[in-house]
This record gives C-alpha cells, structure tokens and sequence, in this order.
C-alpha cells in the first residue's frame, strides 16, 4: 500500500480501517512491508576483471562462473596508471558509515511507503550490520537522521553476519507481539564496498567475486491473533528455528589481516556442503509440531550466499530452480547483499503477487557460526 505524503492515510487509521486489525490484538506478528536500497553504481563481473585487470585465469573463472551477473559496489577504481587507491582501515569505516546511512534511509523510506506508515509511526528500530563498526550504532544515527521520534526503542545487531537478518526479524517480532499496534522496523544494511582487501590470493578472489552492497528493511507490526492467516499480501509470522554448528565455527570470519593491515573475510571452501548438509536439521525442526511438510511449503525465501550454496540447499531440501527462483535472482543481479539478501527475496515474491491466503513460506539465513537460521510465515 503506497501514497504520497498528502494523501498517505495515517497508519493508526489504516489498522482501524482493516477489519482485520478491528478484533482484539494478541500480538501476533505480521509483516506489512518492505523496502530496499543499493549504492549507486554497478559493474559487471567482466567489467570488474577488466577494471582491476584480473588475469589470472583461476580467479577469473571464480569471478565468471559465480551466477552474478551485476553487483552493485562503491568502492574506488584503480588510477588511470592500473595501481590500486591506496585506502586505510579508517577510510572503509568512513564508507560504511557514508554508505549504510545513505542506503538505510532509502530502505526505510521504501519500507514506509509500502506499508502505508510514517516515519512518525515507528516505535522501534532494529539495525544490522557486519561490513562495519560504530558507536554511536546506526539506530541512533538514522533517528537523527531521518528525524524519528527521540522515544523510538532500538537496537544494533552488529557482526553476526548473513544469518542475522533473521535473528533481528526473532527480535523484532518478539517487541510487536508484546507491543500490539506499534510499528517495529528492522533494517539490514551492509556496505560490502567497504569491507574488502586486494591481494592475489584465493581467499579474498572468492569473498570479492561475490558480495556486494545493499540495505533493505522490513516493518512488523503485531495483528490479531484470532486471525487464521495473515492475508493474501501481508503474512503473520509464526515460528523460528535455529542451527548453529560450533565444529566450523572457523568457515566464515571477519577478522583481523596484519598483512594487509584491514579486516578481511574468510569463506572455507566447505562451507556450502557444511551448510548444506545440515539444513533439513533446522527446517524439519521448524515444522515440527505443525502438521506441515516440506511439500506443503509454498514459498522458499533463501538466502543468496553464493551458486554453490544455493545448489547444496536444494540438492538437500529436494528444492527445484522455479522454488529458489527469487534467491538466484537476487544473487544474479545484486550478488551476495548479505544480511538483507533474504527482503530482496522476499520483496521480488510480493511483486509477482502469486501468494494465496494459507500459503505458508519459509525463510531462510545462513552465516558465521556456522549458522542456519529459518522462519514459518504464512499469508
């Protein structure tokens, strides 16, 4: 639901409006919107290999055959002369913060709109993030920012990686249901321009033929819980499920590079056959109890890691390409946006409007830890 700032109905009164939030609430959460946003240029992966004149052929075929057609990324060219900007761990702190603001406001903005809210409607804002740090967190700097009311609650979720998404949705959910009405908000913005090192190395080829910037946020608020669905466009949330493997614990960390004196991303090799492995564990975990099949899901919103691991989640979940469609679209054309990969995902479903009241929909993060996190939705 959309409109202008002069003709946008206030959120208290589209929910008075909505027979379905008249009953009494409680506090059963429901996503009203979302939003998304990226930074302003793309490049091709052969325009990338051409730009930082790549010509090793083994990281060239890793560039080439990663099922990303378009990234977008705001990090600096080489000079005219084919030498790297030379940049300090302080001038990627200065981007991320730059970027993840930029992005975050236009993700919310997006968000509001499509739920027909306000800025002024928000009680609680949570953000994500693993491409940066700050303190003050990005909660405070978007409410002064965009100007949110200073009562607003918030929280940062900061270095959990691609799975947290879902573990700030477990947060934001938990806050609606307990506050029936009010708007929650959770933003994931990660400036994957501002988290990279170049070297010739095969580790950081794999992390830079994969991710790249984007922010996108969604925006919860609790409905009744008398209601069986959440409607054909807007779906309830009804359960998480968590799997966390401390034996590759290791696979996937941002830490410290003394060589190159910067944070630099490790991924394993394994990892997609790791997580692979273990993701009938967390799904049949999430429908346990609820009398539903893996067959019975209609929806699959994954997260966009990477070819591999797409490929290993649908050998072991018996997923076909039409189910994964959104994921591997959303890696062809913006790459791997990390934490929010999942609301690119999601925002692409709501726009294709196939969903049906009683569809049930799972999503799914993974990330460091090495972690799956999951979540039942249903329309």
């Amino acid at each position: 639901m959309t409109g202008t700032a002069d003709t946008q109905i206030p959120f208290d009164r589209l929910l008075a409006a909505d027979p379905l939030f008249s009953r009494p609430a409680a506090g059963s959460p429901t996503i009203m919107g979302a939003g998304t946003a990226v930074s302003g240029t793309s490049y091709s992966q052969q325009e990338l290999l051409d730009a930082f004149s790549i010509s090793d052929p083994k990281v060239r075929s890793i560039f080439l055959n990663s099922a990303i057609e378009r990234r977008y990324l705001a990090m600096p060219l080489p000079a005219a002369d084919g030498t790297p900007v030379p940049e300090r761990q302080g001038d990627l702190l200065d981007r991320h913060k730059a970027l993840a603001v930029d992005m975050g406001v236009r993700a919310i903005r997006a968000c509001l709109e499509d739920s027909g809210a306000t800025l002024s409607d928000i009680g609680y804002l949570c953000c994500v993030t693993s491409t940066g740090f700050l303190t003050p967190g990005l909660s405070a700097l978007l409410i002064r920012e965009l100007g949110i009311d200073r009562h607003c609650s918030r929280a940062d979720l900061v270095g959990m990686g691609c799975n947290a998404g879902l573990n700030a949705l477990n947060v934001v959910s938990s806050w609606a249901s307990a506050h029936p009405g009010e708007l929650a908000v959770m933003l994931c913005t990660e400036a994957c321009s501002a988290a990279y090192v170049l070297d010739s190395t095969m580790r950081t080829a794999v992390v830079n033929s994969l991710f790249g910037d984007g922010a996108a946020a969604l925006a919860v608020v609790a409905r009744p819980g008398t209601d069986p669905a959440g409607g054909p466009d807007r779906p309830r949330i009804l359960k998480f499920a968590s799997y966390i493997i401390p034996e590759a614990l290791d696979a996937m960390r941002y830490d410290w590079d003394s060589t190159q004196d910067r944070f630099s991303f490790f991924l394993d090799p394994q990892v997609p056959y790791v997580v692979g492995a273990h993701a009938e564990h967390v799904v049949d975990r999430l429908l346990a109890r609820t009398g539903l099949l893996r067959s019975d899901i209609k929806h699959w919103l994954v997260h966009s890691g990477g070819k591999k691991v797409v490929n290993a989640l649908m050998v072991n979940l018996g997923l076909n390409r039409h189910e994964v469609r959104h994921t591997l679209g959303v890696l062809s054309d913006y790459g791997n946006v990390s934490s929010g990969s999942f609301i690119f995902s999601y925002e692409r479903l709501q726009q294709e409007r196939v969903t049906a009241p009683g569809d049930h929909g799972v999503l799914m993060t993974m990330g460091p830890g090495s972690t799956i996190e999951t979540a039942l939705i249903q329309w």
